[in-house]
């Protein structure tokens, strides 16, 4: 039981992952351990076992059948008022796991009035203050699409809510640079990955939104969702990029 004092309730001091199961099997496990151990040294964290954190994710499925989302949280765990931690932590680990359906439309953006923080070293961890990212999902749902386009503070393309983004302009492949306050996702450097086995690197780069306009297509990356097209943006129609579903059969 999480105590009331706990720095993950109160302040957001915390790390979690989200990871794929597909009938009780866990999806790259070690590449989002891997990922959660990054994120603890940056927050100075101790990372967590990682025979203990498989153990909770096992138990948190167990009942579920099928495709499920299974999200590992960790937590500084308990602390006084303000902002120091307790010269000893206590960090608090637990597992959840529910059904999870992926979507089998192309998803409809709309560009948030929310910014990513590219200065912030949490906009390229999954702290457990997400509430940004909460806040333009709503946003784009008010409007009717399916999820947010969100720059960050200079103007320049950053990620979805809850997903990485690309888009093929002149038959090449492009994805915004990290330093642009982007979650180096799991999903998104396996698709760098397997574009440039293909022969068609990924170009990481700095742009405005004003790109998006004249791009061959778009689409996003997370975990969960594997690769999405989107076939429209702020209400414009955009073309769905034809090779997609070949990049999305050399990630199975």
């Amino acid at each position: 039981m999480i105590e009331p004092t706990d720095r993950g309730l109160t302040l957001g001091d915390g790390l979690f992952e989200t990871v794929l199961a597909e009938d009780g099997a866990i999806k790259r496990l070690p590449a989002h351990l891997d990922r959660l151990a990054q994120g603890c040294r940056v927050l100075g964290l101790p990372a967590p076992d990682s025979g203990e954190a498989e153990r909770r994710m096992r138990e948190a499925l167990e009942g579920i059948a099928g495709r499920a989302a299974v999200r590992l949280t960790l937590t500084a765990g308990p602390g006084g008022r303000g902002l120091d931690r307790p010269e000893a932590l206590q960090p608090v680990l637990f597992a959840t796991a529910a059904p999870s359906v992926k979507p089998d439309k192309p998803a409809r953006l709309v560009t948030s009035k929310v910014r990513r923080n590219e200065g912030s070293p949490t906009s390229r961890l999954k702290t457990l203050a997400y509430l940004d990212n909460v806040l333009a999902r709503a946003e784009a749902r008010a409007k009717g699409a399916d999820e947010a386009l969100m720059l960050n503070a200079r103007g320049e393309i950053a990620c979805a809510a809850a997903a990485n983004l690309f888009w093929v302009s002149g038959g090449r492949l492009y994805t915004p640079h990290l330093d642009c306050g982007v979650l180096a996702g799991i999903t998104r450097a396996r698709v760098i990955a397997a574009a440039a086995a293909q022969g068609e690197p990924v170009r990481a780069v700095r742009a405005g939104p004003e790109i998006l306009r004249q791009a061959d297509g778009i689409f996003l990356s997370n975990s969960l969702i594997g690769l999405r097209p989107v076939d429209r943006l702020d209400g414009r129609k955009v073309p769905l990029w034809p090779d997609l579903r070949e990049l999305d059969g050399a990630l199975a």
